[in-house]
Formats: structure tokens, sequence, C-alpha cells
């Protein structure tokens, strides 16, 4: 494994993270939240920096992220959805839909492997299916990146 793929797992690992404590309680200073979440963890901040791009890009596309997915996720209140899946595929989502330079099949191959790690067995045919309806939906090869 490379270790720009490491990296980028590890971010991704990080991102979600970040992302589940957001989701469970919003802080009052993001700035501030990021500076101490940061502090916590394993590498110096500036290894995170793509974990930073992605936690920024998903909160401030959040609602768009989330209309998506209530419209995929069949058969399934919203509200229901545990918190810890919600942000595995609010990552995955965000990146699908407006990081054109990550191919699809990844983003979904990550969010599964994250559900593997962190959610329940169930969890990542519930991951799947949602992230596989979007990939259908976005009209572009799923498995390079998009060409601007």
């Amino acid at each position: 494994m490379s270790s720009q793929f490491t990296q980028r797992r590890e971010c991704r690992a990080a991102a979600f993270q970040y992302l589940y404590a957001w989701s469970v309680n919003q802080p009052s200073s993001m700035s501030a939240d990021l500076d101490l979440f940061f502090q916590h963890l394993e590498h110096p901040r500036d290894h995170y920096a793509f974990a930073e791009e992605l936690i920024h890009g998903t909160i401030e596309h959040v609602a768009e992220i989330d209309s998506h997915i209530k419209s995929l996720a069949h058969n399934w209140e919203f509200d229901r959805v545990a918190k810890i899946d919600l942000a595995i595929l609010r990552l995955a989502m965000f990146e699908m839909l407006h990081r054109k330079d990550i191919p699809p099949v990844v983003s979904i191959n990550e969010a599964i492997d994250l559900s593997k790690q962190f959610s329940t067995v169930d969890a990542k045919r519930f991951i799947n299916g949602i992230l596989d309806r979007m990939k259908d939906k976005l009209g572009r090869d799923s498995r390079k990146p998009a060409t601007e």
C-alpha cells in the first residue's frame, strides 16, 4: 500500500470521527473544536490536510448531502439512520458530489471500509445501497476521476 493511500485512509478516518462528533454535538466554535480535535491525533495537524478539506466541505454542503441521503434511503426514516452511518454517508457523498478528482467507486469502497471498522455488520449493505444509487445518478464514469 502506498504511503499516500495510507495517509488518505487515515485522513478519511479522522474526518469521519470529527463529523460523527460534530453530528452529536455541534461546537460553538468549529475552529477551536478542530484545534482540540487535531491535538489528540497521532500525527501533526498538517498530515491531516485532506481530512480538514473533507470536514469543511462536508459541513458546508450538509443540507444538500442530507437531501440526497433522504431521497436515496428507500423505506428508511432519515432520523433513524445511525449517527455513525450518517457520518460515513455524508463524507462519501461529499466526495462523490464535490471531489471530481476522486473516482466514486473509491469513495464507496472507503465508506464501506469505515463501516466495517466503526459500525455494525449490517451497516455496510445499507451504506453501499445508498452510495451505489448515488453513483448511478452522477452521470460520470465511476471508476475514473472526472475530467474538467
